[in-house]
Parts: structure tokens; C-alpha cells; sequence
């Protein structure tokens, strides 16, 4: 696996797609906050980048549109979120399409405010043509079946009705529930094996059978993993932060990257529930590592 500091400097014009997950963003952590603000500072600098995608857990907990959107204008000025909405404005008004997909922290995410900065939120599974070869996307949640414990509780909570009930709570017992649910989270982790919260084969061989291949974050634990039948399985990696005590800590992260060498005629369109590449018979995929360096 290749590491950049910034996205592939040495073959700009190659790159289509951007593909990262786990990003946890919080004004907790302003350092990966700055760090996704530098990898758009660099999707901005490729030419023929078209899309961006963000397969869930963008935020660490999102509380629901309003929390943002209510917000008086003064409010929004000196907010965290502002900037982050700022770039993807400037990323998107250059014909980049910015797709968003649900993750098991930001759930509550919607449509209105991937508007705000012209995005789209899709849904998994979700299909990416590269070349001859046809990408599932997904977050990842779903394929740990093994925790039956999760998994009831991602059906009750992905459910309309859950989701209006909490939407019509106040802000700050959202935040409270959020809270609550966080730390009852961590302390059952720490009584699982480490297989629980790891991907099912069964379940995987299920989502990929009528795919080439299949990409997913979640268990942050990127990998490449390929299969006696001739299939992949690329697991993008959570944004971590580095020696944190250190006068300049780091922030890595496994991204996807689809590149198509500069002399190919290219041109994307999207849907719903599918994104293609025309075709090229030379795009590639290949996982990366990013890291950002703060200063």
C-alpha cells in the first residue's frame, strides 16, 4: 500500500474517484477535522476528480439536520461545521458529485443539509462501475452479523419511527440519549471477541455474489482480502490520530482511490443507486494511505 501525504501529486490528472469512510469528525478532535479539510484542499487540486464519496460514520455522532440548520446566521460563523461545508461548496461547484452514505454514528443524517454544499445522500448497497468490474459499496455494520446484539439494535434504530421519535426530541436529550447510548456501547465492546465486531464470512459471501468485488469501512480494520473465486473485499480504514502528545501529531487514514490513465476518454454519470465510469478499461481501484500532518 502507497503512502501520500497528499493525494497521488505525481499522477494528479489520473485520479476520478475519492472513496473514505470513519472519518469520526467532532470538535473533540479538531485535528481530523483539519485533516479533512486538507484532503479536500487536495481534491480540489486534482482536474478530473468526479466524484467524492463518504460511506458513513462522517461525524462521531450527528444529532439530526437541525442541530446545524436552526442555527442563527452569527451562530454559523464561528462554527466547526461552517468551514467543512464551505469546501465542499467550492469542491462541488467544480462538477465534483459529493455522495454521502449513512454509518452507524450519523444515521440521523439527511438530505437537507447535503444541500447546503449541493451533495446527495445514497443508500447501501450502492454500485460503483470500474472498468469491467462492478464495486458493492456499503458501510460495513451490516455484515457483522455475529453480534446479534448490534444488529437488533441497528434494525430498531434505522426504523422511520425510531428515527421521527427522536427527531422530535429536544436537541439536548438527543445529546443526552447520544451519550448514553455511546458508553453503553464502549463498555460491551470491551466484553466482545474481537471476531464479533469483524465481518461474517457468510455475510460477506452473500453481498458480494452478484459483484466483482465489495468495499467497506466500519470494523477499521483495512485490509485487502481476496477470495478462491477471484473476488475482493477492500476494507477502508477509520482516521486515526497519531502521536497525539508529539508538537506535530499525524492523522492517517486507508482511502480508496480510482484512477484512469490520462489518455483514456472518460466521462461519469451517476444515480441513485449506481455510479459508472463509462466503461474505462484501464480505471483502477486501489486502496491508499493518507496522512496529514498537523502544524
Amino acid at each position: 500500500m502507497q503512502t501520500f501525504n497528499h493525494l497521488i501529486t505525481t499522477r494528479p490528472h489520473d485520479v476520478r474517484q475519492i472513496l473514505i469512510s470513519d472519518l469520526h469528525l467532532s470538535p473533540e478532535e479538531p485535528a481530523l477535522v483539519q485533516a479533512f479539510l486538507a484532503l479536500l484542499d487536495d481534491c480540489l487540486a486534482l482536474p478530473a476528480l468526479k466524484c467524492l464519496f463518504i460511506l458513513g460514520d462522517w461525524f462521531e455522532v450527528w444529532l439530526g439536520d437541525d442541530a446545524y440548520l436552526t442555527l442563527s446566521a452569527n451562530a454559523r460563523q464561528t462554527h466547526w461545521l461552517s468551514p467543512i461545508i464551505a469546501k465542499l461548496q467550492q469542491l462541488q461547484s467544480t462538477g465534483c458529485d459529493i455522495l454521502v452514505m449513512h454509518g452507524n454514528r450519523d444515521f440521523l443524517l439527511a438530505q437537507d443539509f447535503c444541500d447546503l454544499f449541493g451533495g446527495k445522500l445514497i443508500f447501501e448497497p450502492y454500485t460503483l462501475q470500474v472498468g469491467q468490474e462492478k464495486y458493492r459499496l456499503e458501510h460495513g455494520d451490516a455484515l457483522c452479523t455475529d453480534d446479534k446484539k448490534y444488529q437488533f439494535f441497528r434494525k430498531i434504530m434505522r426504523h422511520r419511527l425510531t428515527q421521527w421519535y427522536l427527531l422530535n426530541k429536544s436537541l439536548e436529550k438527543r445529546l443526552e440519549i447520544a451519550d448514553n447510548m455511546r458508553q453503553k456501547s464502549q463498555q460491551n465492546n470491551t466484553k466482545k471477541a474481537a471476531y464479533i465486531m469483524d465481518v461474517n464470512d457468510a455475510a460477506v459471501n452473500r453481498a458480494i455474489y452478484s459483484f466483482d468485488a465489495l468495499l467497506h469501512g466500519h470494523t477499521h480494520r483495512p485490509e485487502i482480502h481476496y477470495s478462491s473465486d477471484g473476488k475482493t473485499r477492500y476494507v477502508l480504514g477509520d482516521w486515526r490520530l497519531l502521536d497525539a502528545d508529539t508538537r506535530q501529531p499525524k492523522v492517517s487514514a486507508v482511502i480508496g482511490v480510482v484512477t484512469v490513465a490520462i489518455n483514456s476518454n472518460n466521462s461519469n454519470g451517476s444515480s441513485n443507486n449506481t455510479h459508472k465510469n463509462n466503461h474505462d478499461d484501464n480505471a483502477e481501484f486501489n486502496l491508499f494511505e493518507f496522512n496529514f500532518l498537523q502544524r
